[in-house]
Formats: C-alpha cells, structure tokens, sequence
C-alpha cells in the first residue's frame, strides 16, 4: 500500500515539511482546548449540587435527576453528528457556534426559575456544547505534524479525564461560595472569549455548504431514537428495575426499532449523517471498545467516590470536592510523563500498564470500610488518575493518530461517543451492583444479627442504655441497630463494585495485543500509519 501522505493530498497538508507549530495556530488550538474543558467540565459539575438547585427550584427528587439526564442525553446525539458538520461548516464557523450557543444557554440556565425551564436549557446547552468536544480530538489529529502528537495528544486526554474527574470538586467550591446560579454563569465570560478567539484565529479548514443541501433527516430522526433512548434506559434503569417500569420498556422497543433503521440508514444513504466506515481500521475498532471500557471507569468512579462519602461519610459538597481533588493533580502532574514515554516505548505496552495500575487502584478499594476517609482513599485515587492517564492517552493516538486525515473528523465523533457511552453503561452497572448486593448483604447481616448472637445483643443492650428515659428506648436502639446493619451492607456492596471494576481492567489489559503495532513519533514529519485493516 502506498505512503498514506503520498497518496492523499490531506495528509500533505496535515503534516507541513516544517516541525514548529506555528504560534497562531497553536493558541487557536488551546482556546479550543479549553471550550471542550468547559463543555466536559459541566457534565459533572452539577453533580455535588443537585440538593441546592433541588431546592432553589423547588424541585422533586426524580425532577432535579434531569438536570444531568437532560445534558447527558443531547450530549450524545450531538457528538457524532459534529463529524458531518465539521465537514460542511469548517471547523471554525462550528466551533464558534457551539461556544456561542453553550455560552447562551449557561446565562439561561442561571436564571431558570422552574426546574422546566432548566431542563430544557440544559439540554440545549449539552446539544450545542458537545460540538466542541470531537472537533478538538480531530483537530489535534489532522492540524499538527504526527512527530508532535506526544505534545497534543496529552493535552486532549489531559482535559478528556480531568474535566469530569474534577467536576464535582469545582461545583462544590462555587456552591459553597456564591450559589448554585454560578455553576452557570461561571462559563458566561470565557465563552465570550472562546467564540471570538476561534472565529479570530482558527483557519484549519474551509467549510463544504454543498453538504447541507444533502443533510439526511431520516438518518438524524433515527440516530436521536436510538442513542436518546439508550440514554434514557441506562440512566433510568437501574432505579426503576429496568424492564418492570412502563416508560423504561417503552424506551427498550424504541431504542431498538430505531438502532436497526439508523444503521440501515447510514449503510445505504448517498450521504450518511455518521460514516461508520472507520471500523475497518483494525486499530480504529480496538481503540473504540478500549474508549468504551476506560468510559466506564472514569464516569463510573467518579460517581462511587462522591456517592460514598455523601451517603457513609456524610460529606458535603465541598469536602467532597476537596478529597476527589487528588485524582485530578495526580492526572495534571502526570500527562507530561506521558507524553514523553509514548516517543520511547511501544505505546501498547503504555496502555496495558495504565489498566493494570487502574485495577490495582480499585483493588485498593475492595477493602473499603465505613471508617476510609482522606488518607485511606488517597493512594486509590493516585494509581486511578495515573491509570487513567496510560490507559487514555495512548488509546487516543493509536485510534486517531493512524487513520488517513480525511477519515478523522467522522471517527472522533465516533470515538468519543464510545467514551460517553461506556459512562452510561458503568453507571447503570455500578448502580445495579451497588442496589443488589447491598441488599443480598442487608438479608444475610439481618439472619446474623439476632438474640442468638452476643455482639448483636451486647450492641443493643447499650443503645437501650443509651436512650433510657427519651421515650421507647427499645424501639429507639433496635432502629439505631437496623441503621448500622444498613449501612454495613452498603460499604460491603462498594467493595463488591470495586472487585467487579478490578477483575475487568485486569482483564481489559490483554485486549491491547489486538492492536497493529502503532509507528514510533519519531519516524519524521512525512511519516504516516499505513491503515491496518
């Protein structure tokens, strides 16, 4: 097969004869950097919040969940359309959008008197703001010289892994600062920057509005079905027993009559809304089930974390930010690590290493008790943030970095999708360990703890002593009894869910022998992976 750079004139451009960067287009590529940062941050910057704007909102427990559903599902529809319209827009007019509308609907989600009113502007904030994410990984991958992807690469899965990691830590800080209004307001003046930098500086590409003219509806109707409901059930699922709640079974047939009529669509349409043609690149295909599973992890501990220390700890949302904060300096202080090891070694054997130590951090957890607090929690969220690092940055130029410049704009969509993806599905696999061991542990505690067992009895005899005289004290120790045995069965059903996610990423790690050796970043500016099929 020919030299990828000969036999495309893309590549050519993508790869200029010279090694610098040059400065314009560099800081046009950071200020887009930081729109995705944003868009990424806002999924889980609400998080740590919800009980404030639950009750600024005068919201219902089931209401304020939609806050984060909303986004999340926009969100995915939205990422794999940015392909197409990066292709028809160009990548400057669609950036600008994207920051503009994002900026828009944060200032109207502010000011969101009824939690409709919210819902509706959030999801036209993840809508509009998720354009901004695959354009960044595209640009990255056809802007810069392969011979600088080490440089680009960890900066993109720097913001990819530290935005949602550090999300509920700056919610909190803003929350316990000003008011739950300036989690949203707190994007208003950089996305005025943002909007302005890209459309002053970003020139990486001229739009194609003949493309528009082609725009498949169908395909777009069909995509929304498909990836909005799936969104819906696994968001939902778990809470509601799946299958056994009338709108989750509603969503179940929708999602698969419309999977199967979107799929026949972008197989058979002259111009397909998302080109799935990118999976016949083996190290494509490989890199996406990878993004997929590294999704799980990072959405997936992201939760548990928080969802621990609020539930068994009793943390608020400041402390909880203070304590997730590791992950995220450990994420910081390592990328540059990174980027320096993917110019020296295999970068197969970098990711295999990421999801080893990621295993080994939640091994760390399956011990957990109801005592673990800062210091016990420190060293498992060190080897996650290192783990996570290996594991994403890598994935990213093998996947990306190896297809021909002119496939990249749909695949990113794609790749990114399957990150998104893999976060809903660790959720709603999380929560369904979390809500069946918990209880399989409650039944088997409560046949242990009867009169026939003298801890059992000792521990109530004290709480009787304890309440004497402030009214049934023997009713009063027996809920104190039931409440300790509750929450013993809930940290027991964390330690189960940290034992499933390390069995997994242990697992996980021998997928890397299905890639095709990726080239080395320093076999020049010319250099180019011949696609590996």
């Amino acid at each position: 097969m020919a030299n990828a750079t000969t036999a495309n004139p893309a590549m050519t451009m993508a790869n200029p004869a010279s090694e610098r960067i040059a400065p314009k287009r560099l800081f046009a590529f950071i200020i887009m950097v930081f729109g995705m940062f944003m868009s990424i941050l806002d999924i889980q910057i609400v998080s740590a919040s919800l009980s404030e704007i639950q009750a600024g909102l005068s919201a219902s427990q089931s209401e304020v969940s939609w806050v984060q559903t909303s986004y999340l599902i926009a969100e995915v529809i939205a990422i794999p359309l940015s392909g197409f319209l990066s292709r028809a827009l160009g990548t400057r007019m669609l950036f600008a959008i994207s920051a503009a509308g994002f900026t828009m609907s944060s200032f109207l989600c502010g000011f969101a008197s009824s939690v409709e009113e919210m819902i509706f502007w959030r999801a036209f904030q993840g809508f509009l703001g998720a354009g901004m994410i695959p354009t960044v990984f595209a640009s990255a991958y056809t802007v810069f010289p392969r011979t600088k992807f080490h440089i680009v690469g960890p900066i993109i899965g720097l913001v990819a892994t530290l935005a949602p990691t550090i999300g509920p830590t700056v919610g909190g800080y803003i929350t316990d600062a000003t008011s739950w209004h300036w989690l949203f307001f707190i994007n208003i003046v950089p996305g005025v920057g943002i909007t302005i930098g890209v459309l002053a500086l970003v020139d990486f590409d001229q739009p194609h509005f003949e493309l528009l003219d082609r725009f498949d509806w169908w395909g777009l109707l069909f995509m929304a079905g498909f990836l909005g409901s799936l969104e819906y059930v696994l968001e939902e699922g778990p809470q509601y027993e799946w299958m056994q709640d009338t709108s989750v079974a509603v969503c179940v047939w929708i999602c698969g009559v419309s999977a199967i009529a979107f799929f026949w669509r972008v197989l058979t349409a002259a111009e397909p809304i998302v080109d799935i043609r990118a999976f016949v690149n083996r190290n494509f295909g490989v890199g996406c089930v990878l993004q997929f599973c590294v999704g799980i992890g990072l959405y997936g501990l992201t939760y548990m974390y928080p969802r621990y220390l609020a539930e068994v700890r009793g943390y608020s949302a400041l402390m909880i930010g203070e304590t997730m904060f590791v992950s995220g300096a450990t994420m910081f202080l390592i990328a540059p690590v990174v980027g320096r090891l993917m110019v020296r070694f295999d970068m197969r054997l970098l990711i295999a290493f990421g999801l080893i130590v990621f295993a080994l951090g939640s091994y760390q957890m399956t011990w957990i008790t109801r005592d673990y607090d800062f210091y016990e929690l420190l060293l498992p969220q060190i080897l996650r943030g290192i783990g996570m690092m290996f594991a994403m940055v890598p994935t990213n130029n093998i996947a990306l970095g190896t297809l021909p410049p002119d496939r990249v704009k749909n695949a990113s969509g794609l790749f990114n999708l399957m990150r998104n993806l893999g976060g809903a599905v660790g959720l709603a696999v999380i929560n369904t360990v979390l809500n069946e061991r918990t209880d399989l542990h409650i039944a088997r505690l409560q046949e242990r703890v009867t009169w026939g067992n003298a801890t059992a009895t000792e521990t109530l005899n004290m709480f009787m002593q304890k309440f004497q005289g402030l009214g049934d004290a023997a009713l009063m120790a027996v809920k104190q009894l039931s409440q300790i045995v509750h929450r013993q069965a809930v940290v027991m059903g964390y330690g189960d869910a940290f034992f499933m996610l390390t069995l997994f990423y242990f697992g996980l790690s021998l997928l890397v022998v299905l890639f095709s050796k990726p080239p080395t970043p320093l076999s020049g500016p010319g250099a180019a992976a011949e696609p590996a099929h």
